[in-house]
């Protein structure tokens, strides 16, 4: 069944009060939000309006009361459906003045009375304004990193988002069940990814803005490239990789196919791969971390090929963005928990120059996790 579109108001109330709490830890008077997800995710605030980059938007979150939202007029419409209340506005665009003099009349009287404000500065953060108009703020202004606040919130879901995640999921595994009816031997890449997106839109996707992959006889060596005219032949390997959406969540998972018969070598790697996600899935458990999963997946690669690859990470945290904290890496320690949606993402080299990677989305459970995405199948799949 196709989940509800939106949340209740009491999601977004929860979301605040748990966002509060950790303020008042960190002594922060509020939080400056400026990014689409981060916006979306205090407010409900869905548009693919974001995707010009000619007007900031501004959502701050007070340590006590309710959201303030300072945007441009074009957005006062949409917003009033959320939510929030407070919404203030400019007429935009204003390059002299493009909602700053709005913003500091919301932020100076907390910086009157020596009110810290947090804004996201660490890894995988970004400022959405322009750097001059930040610098403006901050003569005024005393800002502090609130990235842990954000990523804390964010990376263990509520049960209504994994519900859209598991429904986008499923529909992604749908589509790639399809593959046999659309991918046809001579069939250029370009249009072997259109008739994905396609069919993905068919069975119920809002949109499929992520899509890349690869195909080459015996394996492949660029997993984020643009399709290519080049037509499949017998003896490639093809592999899609997926972000498609549902109501702003993400699926993001890939499936490999042999065209016409499969390599030797690549059917091996598949077979590996397949073997590090068991071991993935085996590992993934609450108090786990991120360097266990790595280190199980990195485990049964590592004896059959030294040269694991350099793509840096095997997985990573997933939802209203394609990926979120956290990284399967060694270089991570965040402990895993109850409904952290992640990807489970090995990859490995062989042969001349070859990779393959393999990805499933699951959630954290009290026990073994849940599988978002339908399971590969466990031997190389041929098709055309």
């Amino acid at each position: 069944m196709t989940p509800q579109r939106g949340f209740p108001k009491s999601e977004y109330e929860a979301r605040l009060a748990r966002a509060q709490v950790l303020m008042r830890e960190q002594e922060l008077a509020g939080m400056l939000l400026t990014t689409e997800s981060d916006v979306r995710y205090f407010s409900g605030f869905l548009t693919l309006f974001w995707q010009s980059p000619t007007r900031p938007w501004f959502l701050f979150v007070p340590a006590d009361g309710e959201p303030v939202a300072v945007i441009p007029e074009i957005g006062a419409d949409l917003m009033r459906q959320t939510w929030v209340k407070d919404i203030r506005t400019w007429s935009a665009p204003n390059p002299n003045d493009d909602g700053i003099s709005v913003l500091r009349g919301v932020l100076q009287p907390y910086a009157r009375t020596g009110g810290r404000i947090g804004i996201p500065m660490g890894h995988e953060t970004y400022v959405r304004m322009p750097m001059i108009d930040f610098e403006r703020l901050q003569g005024t202004i005393d800002f502090e990193d609130c990235t842990e606040i954000v990523r804390a919130l964010r990376m263990e879901k509520s049960d209504g988002e994994i519900e859209k995640i598991a429904h986008i999921c499923n529909i992604g595994s749908t589509t790639f069940a399809q593959a046999p009816q659309f991918v046809q031997l001579g069939q250029s890449l370009s249009d072997t990814f259109r008739e994905f997106r396609r069919t993905c839109l068919a069975n119920g996707a809002d949109d499929v803005p992520y899509l890349v992959g690869g195909a080459d006889a015996g394996g492949y060596s660029d997993i984020i490239a643009p399709p290519t005219d080049r037509a499949l032949a017998t003896g490639d390997i093809l592999m899609i990789d997926t972000g498609s959406v549902f109501d702003g969540y993400f699926c993001d998972f890939d499936r490999n196919f042999a065209v016409g018969n499969a390599d030797p070598a690549a059917a091996r790697a598949y077979e590996v791969l397949y073997k590090a996600t068991d071991a993935g899935l085996n590992a993934a458990r609450p108090g786990a971390t991120c360097r266990d999963l790595f280190d199980a997946m990195h485990g049964v690669i590592v004896d059959f090929n030294s040269n694991t690859g350099s793509v840096g990470r095997m997985g990573h945290g997933l939802g209203m963005q394609l990926t979120e904290w956290p990284s399967h890496a060694r270089f991570d320690d965040t402990v895993l928990t109850e409904n952290m949606v992640l990807t489970l993402e090995p990859s490995l080299n062989y042969g001349d120059g070859r990779m393959m990677v393999h990805e499933e989305n699951i959630v954290i459970r009290n026990g073994a996790p849940q599988l978002l995405s339908t399971r590969a199948p466990a031997e190389l799949p041929v098709i055309g």
